[in-house]
């Protein structure tokens, strides 16, 4: 496999859209959140990402509103405005023996720690990761596209997180990028265990060569 180090907007543009296949739960209660990280503590590896409401008005901010945590078959929508950041979610941030992977995590974390303290282990940058492979790109839809030659909507967004029921768009918008994180790792990890890849070469700018005919 032919890594390559980035991808062009209009070359992104043209490919046709991935969508999480798995199984979408949305966790609005205590209860809920308890059967849900039982489960999730049976993963080695999860993907996670988080969803804000966004703001339209200067110097206004909004709470982190959701928490994903995908497996390979589910993912869970944990409704963090309705729920708050109970202890079972800190249990499962905190355990050092499941590996978090996530984009621009210390974000999200950031985020998180408004809702509540706690000492995230065993965490994964994808943004750090992917340079060992080339990868300059650092938009997780950018990642994915070089990688899978798919490309992750972004239609939802800028919706808004807080509202009493979350849309079927903004379920599997949530859902895909969660997901996306652990797809990304799981396949950059098999290409290191059996060295089937190769680096592509750095792409010579026209400016350059033309610098460089003079």
């Amino acid at each position: 496999m032919i890594v390559r180090r980035t991808i062009d907007k209009d070359e992104l543009k043209e490919l046709p859209k991935v969508v999480f296949p798995g199984r979408i739960h949305v966790i609005q209660s205590e209860s809920e959140t308890e059967k849900a990280v039982a489960y999730l503590l049976s993963q080695p590896i999860l993907g996670i990402d988080s969803e804000t409401r966004p703001s339209f008005t200067k110097g206004q901010s909004h709470k982190v509103a959701l928490l994903q945590i995908s497996s390979e078959e589910c993912c869970f929508l944990f409704r963090l405005n309705m729920t708050g950041l109970t202890q079972p979610l800190v249990d499962l941030l905190e355990n050092p023996g499941i590996i978090k992977v996530g984009l621009s995590l210390k974000d999200d974390f950031m985020m998180l720690h408004k809702r509540a303290p706690f000492n995230q282990q065993s965490c994964i940058e994808l943004q750090d990761y992917v340079r060992q492979f080339g990868i300059q790109d650092k938009s997780l839809q950018k990642i994915y596209a070089i990688l899978f030659k798919e490309k992750i909507s972004k239609s939802q967004r800028l919706s808004n997180w807080e509202a009493d029921v979350l849309s079927d768009g903004q379920k599997q918008y949530a859902a895909t990028d969660a997901w996306a994180c652990l797809n990304i790792y799981n396949l950059l990890q098999e290409l290191k265990r059996t060295g089937n890849y190769e680096i592509a070469p750095e792409e010579k700018k026209e400016e350059h060569l033309i610098e460089s005919d003079k």
